[in-house]
């Protein structure tokens, strides 16, 4: 939206504080129906946001007793790394359902804090969205999700779990060559599966990984510090 001159805009015209009319007044009381909708919704996002860092405690705290277990004795089996990977796997499923869900109750957030009170702090600046009203409405009235299974799997993945994903590669790889007698095409072998069964399955299932993780895509998640001059 084009931005208006600071001399153009009075502040106290209705005209231009319509959304946010009584939002920055002294007098402003604690009764303030938006003022409330907004703790609300800062509080459901916060209590989704606790549940997604109890999943990611979760993981790190089992993958952390695998790799202990999986190196303590060298009789302890291979695959045992593997198991720990589909662990793993399970983990981030959970996370990015439940990444599906912190992300409607933050859309709403950004959608208060852009429209109305970086609205009602700078008017100059005009509305994000100038039918951000109809769209609260019709999701208050319909709540929907609104980012795909896949994209949130990419979010979790670039987040958290490719890296502990990368950890447990190198710990099996290291396991099957360094740990092992024989060759390693061999020793990742698991019962009648030939080793480079194993391997070449495993390779599969990582590579996979990274191109939903890193491959181009338009993210519909909001309030995400992706742009690079953001991080600086």
């Amino acid at each position: 939206m084009t931005r208006v001159s600071d001399k153009d805009v009075d502040a106290t015209d209705s005209t231009h504080r319509e959304v946010g009319e009584g939002l920055l007044e002294e007098d402003m009381g604690p009764s303030s129906a938006m003022a409330h909708l907004y703790r609300g919704e800062i509080h459901r996002m916060k209590f989704w946001r606790e549940r997604l860092d109890r999943t990611t405690n979760w993981a790190v705290l089992v993958i952390s007793a695998i790799l202990t277990w999986a190196f303590s004795r060298p009789d302890i089996p291979h695959y045992i790394l593997l198991i720990g990977t589909a662990t793993l796997a399970v983990f981030l499923f959970i996370e990015a359902r439940r990444y599906r869900g912190y992300d409607i109750w933050r859309s709403r957030v950004r959608t208060l804090q852009a429209n109305v009170f970086a609205y009602g702090l700078d008017p100059a600046a005009g509305v994000a969205d100038p039918d951000w009203r109809k769209s609260l409405s019709e999701d208050y009235r319909q709540p929907t999700i609104k980012i795909s299974t896949e994209e949130a799997i990419a979010h979790r993945l670039r987040r958290v779990y490719l890296p502990l994903f990368t950890v447990l590669l190198t710990a099996w790889l290291v396991r099957i060559t360094v740990f092992s007698p024989g060759l390693w095409t061999e020793s990742a072998a698991i019962g009648m599966l030939p080793g480079v069964v194993v391997i070449g399955t495993v390779g599969l299932l990582y590579a996979a990984a990274i191109v939903i993780a890193v491959r181009p895509r338009t993210w519909h998640a909001k309030g995400e510090l992706r742009s690079e001059d953001l991080r600086q």
